[in-house]
Order: C-alpha cells, then sequence, then structure tokens
C-alpha cells in the first residue's frame, strides 16, 4: 500500500472532493435525469463524494462506503451520469492504492453493473441506452485500472531485475579487481623478493672482500660486483615484462614472459649467493605459458627463502613428469624457515601465515599453484631441510581468473 504524509494530502483530497461534489449537484439540476434531484438526493449526491477525501489513507472503507451511498442514488432513477466522475476517481485510486485491488474492483463493478441493470429495466427506452452507457463507462474503469495495475507490476519487475543485474556486474567488477590485485602483488613479490635477497647476499660477500684481513682480491671482488649487476639487469627485464603484461602491452614483442628456460639463471643466482644447486630439468618438456610461469615463480620463491633463511650448503631443483603433471621439488640441507634456534619446528598453528619469517613466500606459492589447477606441499624433509614440492597439470590447463 502506498504511504502517503498526512496533512497536506488529505486537506487537498478534501478540497477536490468538494469540488467534484458541486460541479456533480450542478450537472444534476442543469439536466435531470428520470427524477429531478430533491433534498434527499442532493444529500446522497454529496455524500457520495466525501469518501474521496480520505481514499488515500483507507482505500478499500473509502470505496465501500462511496457504492453504499452511490446504490440508493441510482436506484432512486436521480441523474446517473453526475456521479459517474467521482465513482471513477474511487475506482481508479484504490488500483493504484489498495492491496487486494482485483477482487474489490471485481465485486464493486458487478455491483454496478446489476444497479443499472435493474434501472435500466425499470425505464427502458431512451433511459436504457443511457444506463448502457454507464455500464460500459464502469466496466472501461474497471478494465483500465486492471491495465494499469498489470503495466506497474511488469514496470517494477523490470525495474528490480535491472538493478539486480547492475549488483550483480558491480560485484562482478568488485571481484574481478581483486583478483588482479592480488595477482599484482604476487608477482612483484615474487620477481621483487628474489631479486633483493640474492644482491644483498651478494652485496654482503662483497664488503666482506672489502672489510676483510686478508689482502684484497680484485677479480674476486669484480665477480661479485658483476653478479649484483647481473641480479640488476635481470630483475629490471622482468620487471618490464610484468608490468607489459599489466598494461596489456604485446609481450611477444616487446618482452617475454618468465618460463622453464629461466630457472637455470635462477640456479646461478642461487650459486653466486654461496649455495651449491643441483638442477634437473631434462624432463620437463615443452610446457603451456601458464604452467611455465608457475612453476618459474614457484622455484624462484623457494630459492629465495633458501638463501635467506634456511642457512643451507645444497639444494636440488627437479623438474619431471609425472603422467599429466609437471611435479617441480626444490629440497634443501639447511634448518629450514621455520625451524628456530634450537633446531626445533614450531606446530604450524604458530607458523607465520607467509611461510616465512613475516612474509607470504609459501602462500603465494600455494596460490600461484592453484592458479593454474596444481597442487603444493612445503614443509620438513624426512632427512632434515625443507622440501618443496608442487604438481601442476600439463593436459588440461586452467586458466587463472
Amino acid at each position: 500500500m502506498v504511504t502517503v504524509p498526512k496533512g497536506g494530502a488529505t486537506a487537498s483530497d478534501a478540497l477536490f472532493a468538494t469540488l467534484l461534489a458541486c460541479v456533480a449537484v450542478a450537472v444534476a439540476v442543469m439536466w435531470p435525469g428520470v427524477r429531478d434531484l430533491d433534498a434527499a438526493g442532493t444529500l446522497l449526491l454529496v455524500a457520495a463524494h466525501a469518501p474521496l477525501a480520505v481514499m488515500r489513507r483507507w482505500p478499500t472503507p473509502a470505496l465501500a462506503a462511496l457504492l453504499m451511498l452511490a446504490l440508493p442514488y441510482h436506484l432512486a432513477q436521480y441523474q446517473h451520469h453526475a456521479l459517474v466522475p467521482a465513482e471513477v476517481v474511487a475506482l481508479f485510486a484504490y488500483a493504484v492504492l489498495g492491496r487486494r485491488v482485483r477482487g474489490v474492483l471485481t465485486v464493486a463493478g458487478v455491483v454496478l453493473f446489476v444497479c443499472v441493470i435493474g434501472m435500466a429495466l425499470q425505464a427502458g427506452g431512451k433511459s436504457l441506452r443511457e444506463q448502457i452507457a454507464v455500464i460500459e463507462a464502469v466496466i472501461s474503469v474497471v478494465i483500465a485500472v486492471q491495465v494499469w495495475r498489470v503495466h506497474r507490476a511488469r514496470l517494477a519487475t523490470i525495474t528490480e531485475r535491472a538493478e539486480r543485474a547492475e549488483r550483480t556486474r558491480e560485484e562482478e567488477a568488485r571481484r574481478r579487481v581483486a583478483e588482479e590485485r592480488l595477482r599484482i602483488a604476487r608477482d612483484l613479490h615474487d620477481l621483487l623478493a628474489h631479486s633483493i635477497t640474492v644482491i644483498g647476499v651478494q652485496a654482503g660477500a662483497a664488503a666482506h672482500l672489502v672489510r676483510g684481513d686478508r689482502p684484497l682480491d680484485r677479480e674476486e671482488l669484480a665477480e661479485a660486483l658483476t653478479s649484483i649487476a647481473d641480479t640488476c639487469r635481470d630483475a629490471r627485464t622482468e620487471l618490464r615484462g610484468t608490468l607489459q603484461v599489466l598494461r596489456g602491452t604485446d609481450v611477444e614483442t616487446t618482452g617475454r614472459l618468465p618460463g622453464p628456460d629461466g630457472i637455470a639463471d635462477l640456479a646461478q643466482a642461487a650459486r653466486a649467493a654461496g649455495v651449491e644447486v643441483d638442477l634437473d630439468d631434462a624432463d620437463a618438456g615443452s610446457l603451456p605459458p601458464e604452467v611455465g610461469v608457475a612453476a618459474y615463480r614457484i622455484v624462484q620463491e623457494a630459492l629465495t627463502n633458501v638463501v635467506k633463511h634456511a642457512a643451507a650448503e645444497r639444494v636440488a631443483v627437479t623438474l619431471s613428469r609425472d603422467g599429466g603433471g609437471l611435479v617441480v621439488r626444490v629440497a634443501d640441507d639447511g634448518i629450514g624457515p621455520f625451524r628456530g634456534a634450537r633446531g626445533v619446528v614450531p606446530p604450524p598453528e604458530s607458523r607465520p601465515s607467509g611461510g616465512t619469517p613475516g612474509g607470504f613466500g609459501i602462500l603465494g606459492m600455494i596460490e600461484r599453484a592453484r592458479s593454474v589447477g596444481g597442487t603444493l606441499d612445503a614443509g620438513p624433509g624426512d632427512g632434515g631441510g625443507f622440501v618443496v614440492t608442487a604438481v601442476l597439470p600439463v593436459a588440461d590447463v586452467v586458466s587463472p581468473q
């Protein structure tokens, strides 16, 4: 039901009902029907307009009151057309404001129809034609208000569907933005964390050479600085390629995405940081671009953790095929990222969420594997150290959303 504010609406409706009643009385006096308008007819005619003043607030009682007053007026054979405007206004207003519109309007139409038929049978002749005209007017109003009601319901349904579709589009856009932000953060973490870690280790080694007690070996220092420069250059190249992908630039013509062929460079950078790396990727074979990037990033992050946290001397990197998938395994002989100062591994619930102290390394590797439909497991090895094992599907690649 439509909620209408009190005060102004009621006063305006009362004024409208008064003016319409005055016009109806004037019409009935100037063009009398079968029976001239007398005091009783005037009272009925004016009283029938009174419910229009409260139609907004109480539509059902107002329509019922109008019908109860209209029936004796028509049966008394007063000027019928004088009351038709009030009846039309009441029916139409109820169609807009009422709740049980169809049933009430049908009852109202039937009552008026029966009333007018009775008057027509009594009068006959010209009056019969007039009563038929009144019947047509009432039926037309009933049909019109039903069409109006159906039209309003259809518009409300269309509007609701449009609003729901708009909300769905906005939610989908927010979801895609969140996924894109996560992907960008993961790419930048994988790239910068590895490069900065390697550069830090190599810079520390160079500083140790300069501050050492033994004579400075220029060739050894130059090799350390060259390794730093190479790492910076590789990081710059990868960062450019990542930015080109984010900007939608054609990578084939302006850069390249990292892949399995770049894992050898990762191993060489780790060797320059003082870790002996055994790389076995002969069985990797040709990989889809999505799987190649995921394998590269997983190895990159795993080697970063080894250099930064494991205090390892040796690490084995293996890429092999197992059925329809690629198995990526990085195993070191260090203390592991979770092992404390006394060599005790804390329980999983007390470990950092990222897999490394204060970081997001292992979590990022898991997301990398899941982005192509794979799985990843990371934890202490059976014989010590730390092992990262990822299984990435090759036959049916699930592209990241």
